[in-house]
């Protein structure tokens, strides 16, 4: 039977989670494991069941990566990816590749990338994804913290590589030919493999090793507060997570084509646009090139994406483009379910998308240390605009106290998932202090964030536990004053911080970015705060407001607050090299 969706769009099939309350209370992950076919005897090796799987029954010749660079196409079939996969295997296997070595992949978002990294989670090696923005100094330094026994990069990006700095780097495995524009020729090195001439002379037989829940397949880099990047380590077990929430939140179906926008060095790149996409056996969208708002609507339309997974960030960029864009010689028609990731998600990006897509914008909330979604806004739920959503079934979540006690609703606290889940990091690397800091308080792991749940279950983010401001002995999450600026029509962005203050302990200033049509003033920075007076309330009012061109994000668009705070009180800001 088929039912009109938003804007006349056909609803051929139902959505994958059609009474949360029921599912949410009856849910096992065991159950996925019987459905998915995970024994205990049985091999968990993940890279296994995303692609041979498929490539063994009736979707073989299904396209599993359609690449686009905004000019030309290429793409890969189920078993094509499944032959790929098994000579990369076997080219780590002929250059001395042991279990659980690790293998850094230094590649933009290329066909070679995917085969490099699926092929080194198939052979039971541990991929470190790394993203091309690296510079010399902080490549050399994550390559030696990991120990990468192989790097696979590109010629146009090895003279980045010291190798004199790596005693463990034995081998570097060169994608194409020719260095950089306008770099010199680098030296040959006698460690160097050529890609395409290694794989030509690799056999496409099975090349798997065999893998349990707990064994490492991903070693991660992402940054903290302070100090260098933390390597988080994730394990084939996060196989069932990706997959249910591929259906659960994502609402994944057979026939869908997907695109998300992360990159393939950042978690959900990863998670959700590597494992749970090809899982499900979908088509997986990945675009090579750089954003442009038509290059955007053009991959959107030319390829008829079903589901959409990106940023608040990305959209914000499209909808200064106007809200009537997309219309503009782009059918978008077969678009059905939009979400985003990263960063809180804005009320009004919400509105935007309604007028824009006839579609509303589902948030979900998760971590590079919970390795998938935990807290989400699901299709068969009502959406409350600025909420988190919530917790995903089989993951219980709860604001807790300082003490690990659970708060009742409306009041703010930590947030903190129920440890258990199949995606959580098993580790971080060479850190086990670090580590164990986040369960300091059994059962609970805790995320650093500021939430409240409110009476019908919806969680609400509210900042950093190291960003709440305390003024006259109260707890004020910044989230809350930012989120009111942005519906002001003169803020784009907002960004707010706690000083020290002789009087009330903490005062508020807000940093803005405005509208090129909104000049700064003494009077627009009465205006702003009587804005946040009227709807807020006086104690949320910031005492202070400055205008600036630009806010401090993270490569996801997170809001890099300490860093505010820190130029604020010219403090050192931490690390920056390698935001999540």
């Amino acid at each position: 039977m088929r039912s009109k969706g938003s804007k006349g769009r056909p609803e051929i099939e139902r959505d994958n989670l059609l009474d949360y309350e029921r599912v949410y209370s009856t849910f096992q992950w065991s159950r996925v494991e019987e459905e998915m076919g995970l024994t205990p005897d049985e091999s968990w090796n993940i890279a296994v069941a995303a692609v041979d799987r498929h490539a063994a029954g009736q979707h073989g010749h299904k396209v599993a990566l359609r690449f686009y660079d905004g000019r030309t196409e290429g793409k890969l079939t189920y078993l094509q990816l499944k032959l790929l996969t098994n000579r990369f295997a076997n080219v780590l296997r002929s250059l001395g590749v042991r279990p659980l070595e690790r293998v850094a992949l230094f590649l933009p978002a290329c066909p070679e990338f995917y085969v490099s990294f699926l092929g080194t989670v198939k052979g039971g090696a541990v991929a470190v994804p790394l993203s091309t923005s690296f510079m010399a100094d902080a490549l050399t330094e994550l390559l030696r913290d990991s120990e990468a026994a192989v790097l696979v990069t590109t010629a146009a990006l090895v003279d980045r590589v010291h190798r004199e700095q790596l005693p463990d780097l034995r081998r570097v495995v060169i994608v194409g030919t020719g260095p950089a524009a306008g770099a010199a020729e680098p030296a040959p090195d006698p460690g160097d493999v050529a890609y395409d001439r290694a794989m030509a002379g690799a056999a496409d037989t099975d090349a798997a090793a065999r893998a349990d829940r707990e064994t490492p397949m991903l070693l991660l880099y992402t940054s903290g507060s302070t100090g260098k990047p933390k390597g988080v380590i994730h394990v084939h077990g996060g196989i069932t997570h990706y997959y249910q929430t591929a259906g659960h939140v994502l609402d994944l179906r057979g026939q869908d084509t997907y695109w998300c926008t992360g990159e393939p060095t950042w978690v959900a790149g990863i998670s959700y646009g590597i494992w749970a996409p090809l899982l499900r056996g979908v088509t997986s969208i990945v675009y090579c090139g750089d954003f442009s708002t038509d290059k955007w609507y053009e991959v959107l339309s030319k390829f008829r994406v079903n589901v959409w997974y990106t940023t608040p960030t990305a959209l914000r960029r499209l909808m200064h483009s106007g809200p009537a864009k997309p219309a503009q010689g782009h059918s978008l028609k077969e678009l059905r379910h939009i979400l985003t990731v990263g960063e809180p998600l804005n009320p009004f990006v919400i509105r935007w998308s309604r007028e824009a897509f006839g579609l509303q914008v589902h948030d979900t909330w998760w971590m590079t240390e919970t390795g998938g979604i935990i807290i989400a806004n699901f299709p068969c739920l009502p959406i409350k605009p600025g909420s988190m959503g919530r917790p995903v079934p089989g993951v219980h979540a709860a604001v807790i106290d300082e003490g690990g006690r659970e708060l009742p609703p409306l009041e703010m606290g930590q947030l903190a998932i129920m440890a258990g889940w199949p995606a959580m990091m098993r580790g971080i690397w060479r850190d086990e202090e670090k580590h164990r800091e986040y369960f300091r308080l059994p059962p609970w792991y805790l995320t650093g964030d500021l939430a409240y749940r409110d009476g019908d279950g919806y969680f609400w983010f509210q900042g950093r536990v190291d960003d709440v401001i305390k003024k006259d002995g109260k707890r004020i999450g910044p989230f809350e004053v930012e989120n009111k600026l942005v519906e002001h029509p003169a803020v784009l962005e907002a960004g707010v911080i706690g000083k020290p203050d002789p009087l009330w302990g903490e005062s508020i200033k807000a940093f803005v970015v405005l509208h090129p049509d909104h000049p700064w003033s003494a009077a627009l920075e009465a205006d702003l705060q009587s804005f946040i007076e009227r709807r807020l309330g006086s104690h949320l009012v910031p005492r202070e407001i400055e205008p600036c061109q630009a806010l401090p994000r993270t490569r996801s668009g997170k809001l890099m607050r300490r860093v505010l705070k820190a130029l604020e009180l010219g403090l050192p800001g931490g690390d920056l090299t390698n935001q999540a």
